[in-house]
């Protein structure tokens, strides 16, 4: 979701295969072993296949709207932020969601430490509209899809802890056009179809 949302807004056009992982299609493997996605394949051959990657790629060719931050020391402070997410947070998530696949009785405990980086956002969001700052940009794109999925195991805990900041941002980006636009279902491809423009027309 994330490499999507950089995608669009970008402003870049790309050929959008939506493919199953349980049944990887040849093309997915040849482009990058590793069988997972997002993989971004550019004109000149390059494999980008981490989503912060590919958005961070997007961003550097075109940024309309501002989601890069204009320092060095920003991008550095963002970058440190979304690597919490995505390391302690991101296990914490999947622990929590899936606690079978790690032979867990239930993900009650990862939820507990998971929370603590929640509440580490909405205080940051109690202050400022966005992580970005003043409007959405980078550490939003890249937090909040994992933030959802988080909000979607117990929608009913979710809504009951003390984070308002946090649930209003949550809420401001699952309305937003970008994400409804990301959002948009399209068919699997298979081999020999032609690909999905992406953003659509």
């Amino acid at each position: 979701m994330r490499a999507r949302l950089a995608l669009a807004a970008s402003g870049m056009v790309c050929e959008l295969r939506e493919v199953v992982l349980a049944r990887k299609p040849a093309a997915l493997l040849l482009a990058s072993p590793k069988g997972t996605v997002p993989v971004l394949v550019l004109p000149n051959g390059t494999v980008l296949e981490q989503s912060l990657d590919i958005m961070l790629y997007a961003l550097r060719q075109s940024d309309p709207w501002q989601w890069l931050p204009s320092s060095a020391q920003d991008l550095s402070a963002t970058l440190a932020l979304i690597a919490q997410c995505d390391g302690s947070f991101k296990a914490n998530l999947d622990r929590y969601k899936y606690p079978n696949r790690y032979a867990l009785p239930d993900g009650l405990g990862d939820r507990a430490e998971g929370a603590v980086f929640l509440q580490m956002l909405n205080g940051a969001l109690a202050t400022q509209r966005f992580l970005h700052g003043t409007h959405f940009g980078l550490a939003d794109a890249a937090i909040a899809p994992f933030v959802r999925q988080f909000a979607h195991t117990d929608l009913s805990w979710f809504a009951s802890q003390p984070w308002s900041a946090l649930v209003a941002w949550l809420t401001a980006f699952e309305t937003s056009k970008t994400y409804l636009q990301v959002m948009d279902k399209v068919p699997t491809w298979l081999e020999g179809q032609s690909p999905w423009r992406f953003p659509a027309l």
